[in-house]
Formats: structure tokens, sequence, C-alpha cells
């Protein structure tokens, strides 16, 4: 289809006319075809993705965690939220607490008996500025909202969203790179578009649509260059994400030497996670000078990306310019080779002891680059915070998503001068001892920039999730223990076994796939690496 011609397939009418209960029984047909073509749609995603790289690198497993994961975890936020509205009610928050005159922090995850189980220690919170309201969904107006497709992800989790916690009908459009697997969505969400709810376009409609006459919004998800384009043409408002250099921020301590090596695992996890393309992965690291164990840990870190985890290739498309420009720019540099770089595309560059006026900070790779800032400060936590905050706020790209790693004792000790820090930090997503796309795939936490601007912005305007529904939300926030494991990337086989058992289990959180998504967790912590 056109963009005109999907625009004028919808009803948006209609689709306020259908009822919570309806809603859901439409839903369930749309999780029921997601648990159908799951397989299908990882393949395809992997498949592009293994075309452009030159080698089958990227498993099914990979390709469904990218593709079926977030969908899936968004509609069952969405499933849990449309319960509650049968009942004649809006889901409950965990708790609530006033941080200042205006600003509320609200624990809105684990609510579930599930999740708590699988969340274990981890707990997610949003920001709300004003006094906290939730607004039902089925209150709020008719309207079209047209969402443009992300490149890196092929799951339009907006769309979802556009739906159901906005009451509106969708257009969607996909990258270009995501053509094939969006053949795949449209029959995922058939049942959606019989009803005149959903219509796809091309992926050469995005001028099109985005000059549609008529729209509530558009839902963009891309570079800040194309949203600014997206913005200046067309007359609905912009919702946009758009990436950043996103810090993870070190707060110095006594770390053991277990303790070094299990963070540096997770953050060299995190940063090659589908080829370093991922909007909240950390890019800059942010120590102290003075921290005894520094150089250790850059050690650590150098043994993690190369010796510890496995290999993966960097398929998003210009990519291998970015890390050029970062090489010819950062003369401290190191390229480093996992698995002795016998994959395409999978060298990791190193870039320690940058300054903050450097080509590192104002800019982002997009792929396999840390780059690590020793702040000329002392270990003192509140000199630390303090001067790693303004860093950030006012030299470092972009305001996405910020992890913080802070051991248990500093972090005990040091509780209100963390929480202080959480509520200054510039950022829409902060994790504590947790990686930010965790925030992404929660569907009770929000996704977007922190206080930028339409005129001026990098990460983008407006935010995406928040299944409860509250207004105003400034940033979403996950807290969780330093001992955690969010994410190793230790063992091919255990994590194709963790990413398809997880997207089978956040479509239909039954005690069964429960059992087996548990079970194989267990069995697949005995085993060494395999690469």
């Amino acid at each position: 289809m056109t963009a005109q011609e999907a625009f004028k397939s919808l009803d948006p009418q209609k689709w306020t006319r259908v009822s919570a209960i309806e809603r859901l029984a439409l839903l369930e047909q749309v999780q029921n075809n997601l648990k159908k073509y799951a397989k299908e749609l990882g393949k395809v995603d992997a498949d592009m993705k293994n075309n452009l790289i030159g080698e089958n690198i990227t498993s099914i497993a990979e390709g469904m965690g990218t593709t079926v994961m977030p969908m899936a975890g968004t509609l069952m936020g969405i499933q849990h939220l449309y319960e509650s509205l049968i009942k004649g009610e809006m889901p409950k928050a965990l708790h609530t607490e006033q941080l200042d005159d205006n600003l509320y922090e609200i624990q809105v995850f684990p609510i579930g008996t599930k999740d708590k189980l699988a969340a274990a220690k981890q707990k997610g919170y949003i920001h709300v500025e004003g006094e906290p309201k939730q607004v039902n969904p089925m209150d709020k107006p008719a309207g079209v909202i047209a969402v443009s497709g992300a490149g890196n992800y092929s799951s339009s989790i907006e769309m979802a969203m556009a739906l159901f916690l906005e009451n509106k009908v969708v257009i969607h459009k996909p990258h270009q790179l995501n053509e094939a697997t969006d053949a795949i969505w449209e029959k995922i969400f058939q049942p959606l578009i019989d009803i005149n709810a959903v219509a796809f376009c091309s992926a050469d409609q995005g001028r099109e649509m985005s000059a549609l006459e008529g729209l509530h919004a558009i839902y963009f998800t891309g570079s800040t260059g194309v949203a600014h384009a997206i913005q200046n043409q067309a007359s609905a408002p912009l919702v946009s994400e758009c990436g950043g250099n996103n810090p993870c921020i070190i707060v110095p301590g006594k770390w053991t030497d277990k303790d070094l090596k299990r963070q540096a695992i997770q953050l060299a996890s995190v940063g090659k996670l589908n080829g370093g393309a991922v909007c909240g992965r950390p890019q800059t690291i942010i120590t102290s000078k003075n921290w005894e164990q520094r150089e250790q840990f850059l050690e650590e870190l150098r043994k993690a990306i190369v010796k510890e985890t496995f290999a993966c290739s960097s398929h998003y498309p210009g990519v291998d310019k970015t890390k050029e420009a970062f090489l010819e720019h950062q003369p401290s540099a190191e390229i480093l080779k996992p698995e002795n770089g016998k994959h395409n595309k999978s060298d990791f560059v190193l870039i320690p002891n940058i300054s903050e006026e450097d080509f590192a900070v104002t800019n982002e790779a997009f792929c396999q680059v840390f780059s690590e800032i020793p702040l000329d400060v002392s270990t003192d936590t509140d000199a630390f915070l303090t001067k790693a905050t303004d860093f950030c706020n006012n030299k470092l790209l972009g305001s996405l998503g910020c992890m913080i790693l802070i051991d248990n004792d500093t972090m005990e000790a040091n509780e209100a001068r963390l929480n202080q820090a959480i509520k200054d930090l510039n950022y829409g997503g902060i994790a504590i001892n947790d990686v930010p796309p965790n925030i992404w795939l929660n569907a009770y936490l929000t996704w977007g920039g922190c206080g930028e601007t339409t005129e001026n912005f990098v990460s983008g305007v407006g935010n995406f999730g928040n299944a409860l529904n509250f207004e105003n939300i400034k940033k979403s926030v996950i807290k969780n223990d330093f001992n955690a494991t969010s994410f190793e990337l230790t063992n091919r086989k255990r994590v194709e076994h963790l990413l398809e058992n997880v997207s089978y289990y956040s479509i239909d959180q039954s005690w069964g796939h429960f059992a087996k998504l548990a079970g194989q967790m267990m069995i697949d912590n005995f085993k060494g690496k395999d690469f």
C-alpha cells in the first residue's frame, strides 16, 4: 500500500467502539499468531543480518530475541492492563513516594507472581512530574498514529502501544532492512487489519507518510537527522527515539577479583549485543582517575571482550565508516579481536583514557566501540557522582540511557546520594547494576530522551511504553543487586536457549513455559565456553 491508501483504509472511530473484552480477545489472537510465526520471524531477521555480514553467525534464536521478545513483553503488559479494565479498574502501582514538590517516584515492577520470580531483586520505577495520574486508554480520543519502524530492531512495539495505550489506529512503515519481517508482522496483526485498526505501507513511503494530513502523531525510531527532517516536514507532532552516547558510570569501591571479572563480562556482553546496534547500549565508561582498581578493571574488560565472550558481527550499514572515524580521531584506540578475529566484522574498539573534549565524547558509535574517561576526581562517592553527573549532562551526546555500577556496600552507605544522582542525571532510562536495554524491554517502564526540546534534540522528544498509563513521565529507572547477572555472552548455546525460551514465555506466561525457562537456565549455568 501507499501511505495514503493505508490511511484511507483505517477507521479510528470504529476502534474506539471496540470494548475492552473484545480488545483482549484480539490481543490473544495476535499473541497466538506471534507464537505461530516466532521462529519464522527469527529466521528472516537472522538471514537479513547474515547477508549483510557475509557469514552465518546470527542464529534464529538471536533473531527471535530482537523481534519476538520485545513485542511479546509489550503485549503481555497490555494484557494485564486490559484484564484490570474489564474488572472496572486501572492496575495499581506498587508504591509511590514524593521526591520533591513536583516529582514522584512510582514503583511499577515487578507486579505479578511470575514477574517477581523472574525479576529476582530487579525493581522498576517511573519518575512522574506533578500529582500522579493514570488515564484509562479507552477514554482517549480517536485518531491515527503513523509508526516508522527502526532499522536495528524489527519489532515495532510502538504499534501495540498506539493501539492499546493511546486508543489510536496505526499505519506502520518498515525500515528498508526489515521489509521481509514486516510481511510476517502483517500476518501476525491480521486480526487488527481486518477491523481497520492497522494498515501497513511500503518501506519507500516515509516521506509520503510524514506528509499525511490528519495524523494524531508520528512515532519514529532512528537517527537524529532523519527525525529532524520528519519533524520539519510533518504537520503532526513527532514522538522520537534517536539514540546517543550513553554512559556507564562506575562508582569507585572495593571490588573483589570476581566482581571485576563479572562486571567486565556484563559490560562486554551488552556492548556486543546486536553487533553494537542498540540505541541504549553504554558507550562511554566513566571512572575515577584515582580509583585504584581502574587499570585492573580495564584489563578485565579487554579479556572479557577478547576471550570471555563470543564474537558478534556488526551488520548495520555504515558502521564501518563510523568505526574508522573513531580510530582516526582517537590515537589511544585499541583494536580487539574476539575469537582471534575469525568472524567477519567482529572487531571491537576500546579507547581508554580519553579527555572531556574528545571526538568520542560528542559522537555516537552504534557499533562495537567503547571509550573510557578517567575523571580527575577523588574516589569519595559524593564528589565522584557530582563530577560524573556534570560531565554526563553537559558533555556527552544525548539523554537516552545511563548505566551505573555500584557495589552493594557503597550503595548502602550512600543510598541518599545515589538517589540524588538518579534524580539529577538527565537521562530517560537509568539502570543501576543492570543494562539500559532492559528498560526498553519492560512494558511498565518508558523509553526515550529526557528534557529535550523539539527545536534542539539528540535522543528525541517524548517516550514510548508505560503499560500502567501514567501521565507526565520524566524518566524510568531499574535498580538491581550488584551481584545480579543481567546478560552474559559466555556460551552461544546458553544464549540461544535463553532467548528462545524467554520469547515463548513472554508470549504465554504459563507455568509450563516458566518451568522450561528456569530448568534450562539451571542446566546451562554449568556449561563453560563453547567457542
